[in-house]
């Protein structure tokens, strides 16, 4: 099946991937609120490490099949329950459970928080090398947010099906495109095909030399699912994900 790129080659390198038991951590987001998240980190600590936010109604669970396969291509990994979600693949948000028995606000904006607090807690507990944020769906929109406003707290970012999807914002309708102007870190966004007019605006305003994407030609899936191994066309995905990967965040032997 054919491919349509943007701004990116075609570069082919990974391994099988293979099964990894996470680790299962709670620590505190900004306001106190209990986090939890599965770690898969059996690589060196010098290893780039990714952490992994969920769509909106799913979990950590999003990644039981994605965080070992990217642990297979070299980096080290962290999947988060974010306070605004539910449960996918029999994996319940157990951040989400806590939040609704708090003062806390949970609403998808509120979660940021969760982001911002995860990353800096992979950078001062695991990475030592690149960190790395990915996000899905309405997390994908909040790590952009994140790179653009929080400039130095990570080294790369993975958006997949991004979008402006807080017009709530006071005042802020275009939230992630005015982050994303102000990013300077490579950024790498995909989405299901019919999605791809939603990011449009956040993708042209990302420094040309820093931005890849990635727009399948069939139909595709939203967010971190279209790598799913029951996804169609999961593995054009994947050859975008390591092309991207193996470009701007090359792993020493």
């Amino acid at each position: 099946m054919a491919v349509r790129w943007i701004g990116l080659a075609v570069l082919l390198s990974s391994g099988p991937a293979t099964a990894q038991a996470p680790k299962t951590i709670t620590f505190p987001s900004t306001d106190s609120l209990p986090i939890t998240a599965d770690v898969y980190a059996p690589l060196p600590p010098s290893a780039p490490f990714i952490v992994l936010f969920h769509r909106a109604g799913a979990s950590r669970g999003e990644y039981r099949q994605i965080a070992p396969r990217l642990v297979a291509m070299g980096f080290n990994c962290m999947a988060v329950d974010q306070r605004s979600g539910d449960a996918v693949n029999g994996v319940p948000n157990q951040t989400a459970r806590e939040a609704k028995h708090s003062p806390q606000p949970v609403s998808m904006i509120s979660a940021r928080q969760d982001l911002e607090a995860s990353l800096r807690y992979a950078r001062a507990h695991y990475a030592r090398g690149k960190l790395l944020a990915w996000g899905s769906s309405y997390s994908a929109a909040l790590v952009l947010v994140v790179a653009g406003e929080d400039r130095g707290l990570v080294d790369g970012v993975l958006a997949f099906s991004p979008g402006e999807y807080f017009p709530v914002a006071p005042g802020r309708p275009t939230l992630v495109t005015d982050a994303a102007r102000a990013i300077r870190v490579p950024v790498f966004i995909t989405s299901a095909r019919s999605e791809s007019n939603d990011w449009q605006p956040i993708f042209a305003a990302l420094a040309p030399s820093l931005r890849r994407a990635y727009v399948p030609d069939a139909e595709g899936r939203h967010g971190s699912g279209a790598l799913w191994k029951e996804a169609p066309g999961q593995e054009g995905y994947w050859q975008a994900v390591r092309g991207f990967l193996n470009l701007r965040f090359p792993r020493t032997k």
